[in-house]
């Protein structure tokens, strides 16, 4: 028979074998952390300054800020009236071509069914003013009312209805250079 003693035998027997399993439990598991740092951190590596030098790298650096979409324009020169699709690209698309906070989207014919049923006037009043959570001019004040109706037409035609582009008032002419001043001299005499 066996004794009590020897029922629960262990694998290690010796200090030896003790000393290479605890070396063995503290080891493997860094050998493992290292080759599995080794693994993630081997791929090819597009960090900072890998690429910093090539020729496109350098003039995307070094090229003026203003060509980031930002358009300089003369404060004293007439204004250039923007059409329709071009202020529904920048300032309207955000809301109208995702449906943000109850915005039509703009081609839904049956989400714009009953805005174009009230009609252009109304449209155009609730684009300029705002209505809800859209602001007045879509958040745009620089915008001209002109641009506005251009705008409603295009996000309306493009959504079912039929209404007809705005006509452009042209600006009042002023006097010729060379007239302001002979009537000046003439109002002096």
């Amino acid at each position: 028979m066996r004794s009590a003693q020897h029922e629960h035998e262990s694998a290690i027997k010796t200090p030896k074998q003790l000393i290479a399993a605890v070396v063995a439990g503290f080891m493997v598991p860094i050998v493992c952390i290292v080759l599995l740092v080794q693994y993630v951190t081997n791929g090819p590596k597009t960090g900072a300054g890998s690429d910093s030098q090539t020729p496109d790298m350098i003039a995307a650096r070094i090229k003026p800020v203003s060509d980031d979409g930002f358009t300089f324009r003369d404060a004293n020169g007439p204004k250039q009236l923007l059409s329709g699709e071009e202020v529904y690209k920048t300032t309207c698309a955000a809301c109208h071509s995702a449906g943000v906070a109850g915005a039509p989207k703009v081609g839904d014919a049956a989400s714009w069914q009953a805005r174009i049923a009230q009609g252009y006037d109304t449209l155009v009043s609730h684009a300029i003013n705002g209505l809800r959570a859209m602001p007045a001019k879509g958040g745009n004040p620089d915008l001209d009312d002109v641009e506005i109706q251009r705008t409603v037409v295009y996000m309306a035609n493009q959504s079912g209805a039929k209404f007809k582009e705005p006509e452009v008032k042209a600006p009042a002419a002023a006097p010729a250079e060379g007239a302001a001043p002979a009537a000046d001299a003439a109002a002096a005499k």
